[in-house]
């Protein structure tokens, strides 16, 4: 007991200084690209997609490589290595790129970008899933730390983002750093997955591209690129539509900075409970509650007259986000081959994001050009709720007797 207590701490630990870096730069990302970059939104919204385009090349790799790392460690210490270079690169090569060539820099930025958060971040979370299943604590209650440290580092990085923007950059390096010690002193009980986790030696070729024969691997992959892919997409340039709503956009940077300090502190009180919940609704119908949620933030945003009514639907998010990481994790280990999970995870919800966030970015980047935010936002929530109705009748249901279903489905697929 006293052994897993520990490791639930230091597991908690990677979490809060890998999305504390992950808060640090990419809150405050679109409004360093428009104001120090001197980018505009069309501008900004292709650097999101290149980095989604670059993330595509890494996450295929990324999951095989971590289902059959299991619990080395390499791979998530090469994304912790990487970080450590957050400071130098934003400070004194990212705008020398954009500046000779947008389309150079873009490139070039987001394969370093991608490589620590959009691609990094699989790698980050099924690990830290994996391991939680080994060492006997829940994923959602080590997952809150993440929001904590967004919570934190929101409110942090917003003070230091208006006195000096680079300076949020060198924090995400300092972060880096420890990150790698805890890292390096995590320990996972590998004794006691027994036979539900499998080697490394058990997947084959044959076993791994088995998944793509899968229906719900299809439906799921569906889902994630019309509800998870538009609410990056709609949370991409929404710090810049929230400053429409104040006299100086460093007064909108200051407020959005503690509103989404308060969204994730309330994020981080909801993840306590919601593998409950999960549990007790089932994981389909938690994917749903998410889909129907981003449909209510999106249009509520379109709607909204004033800062406070945007404020309050903006922390509409701080159950969303609970809602798709605890249930995303459930359904993939509820109905796929769990030595899988990782590759799944980042092919099914990493890649089928970041493939359709790459597209969607430019598109929408080049609508609030030509249309503005409001009208852009009702087409981006009508858009999530056909996809929610859709995959009402296409998901799989996660009951208990999927558990044969869970355990035989890739044999009967090879």
């Amino acid at each position: 007991m006293l052994g897993t207590k520990k490791n639930f701490w230091n597991f908690g630990g990677l979490f809060f200084f890998y999305f504390f870096i992950w808060a640090t730069v990419l809150t405050f990302l679109p409004i360093w690209l428009e104001d120090q970059a001197g980018l505009t939104a069309k501008e900004s919204g292709f650097v999101f997609s290149a980095m989604s385009l670059v993330a595509l090349l890494y996450q295929p790799f990324f999951g095989v490589i971590s289902d059959k790392l299991v619990f080395k460690k390499n791979l998530f210490a090469s994304v912790v290595i990487v970080a450590m270079f957050m400071g130098p690169f934003f400070n004194f090569l990212f705008i020398p790129l954009l500046d000779f060539n947008i389309y150079i820099g873009a490139l070039l930025g987001s394969l370093y970008l991608s490589y620590v958060f959009f691609g990094g971040v699989g790698v980050v979370e099924s690990y830290i899933e994996r391991c939680s299943r080994s060492n006997g604590f829940e994923y959602g209650r080590s997952r809150l730390f993440g929001s904590i440290a967004g919570a934190t580092a929101t409110f942090v990085g917003g003070v230091l983002f208006v006195k000096d923007p680079g300076s949020i950059f060198w924090l995400a390096s300092a972060s880096a750093v420890v990150l790698g010690i805890l890292l390096y002193t995590a320990k996972v009980n590998v004794n006691t997955m027994g036979g539900s986790q499998g080697g490394s030696e058990a997947l084959t070729k044959e076993t791994i591209l088995s998944i793509f024969k899968l229906k719900n691997f299809w439906m799921l992959g569906l889902f994630i690129v019309g509800a998870a892919c538009i609410y990056d997409v709609f949370d991409q340039q929404f710090p810049n539509y929230y400053n429409q709503f104040f006299d100086s956009p460093s007064e909108g940077t200051n407020v959005f900075s503690k509103l989404v300090s308060l969204q994730i502190g309330l994020e981080a009180i909801i993840m306590v409970f919601m593998p409950a919940l999960i549990n007790k609704i089932g994981a389909k119908n938690g994917l749903l509650l998410f889909g129907l949620l981003t449909v209510v933030r999106i249009f509520g945003s379109a709607i909204a007259v004033g800062p406070i009514s945007l404020s309050l639907v903006r922390l509409i998010a701080a159950v969303e986000m609970p809602l798709l990481l605890i249930s995303i994790f459930k359904y993939i280990t509820g109905v796929f081959d769990v030595r899988l999970s990782a590759t799944v995870y980042l092919l099914a919800f990493n890649f089928a994001k970041q493939l359709s966030v790459m597209v969607f970015s430019s598109v929408a980047g080049g609508l609030y050009s030509m249309i503005g935010f409001k009208e852009t936002y009702y087409i981006l929530s009508a858009i999530v709720l056909v996809i929610t109705i859709i995959s009402v009748f296409t998901l799989e249901n996660d009951k208990p007797n999927k558990l044969a279903f869970k355990n035989n489905s890739l044999k009967k697929a090879i």
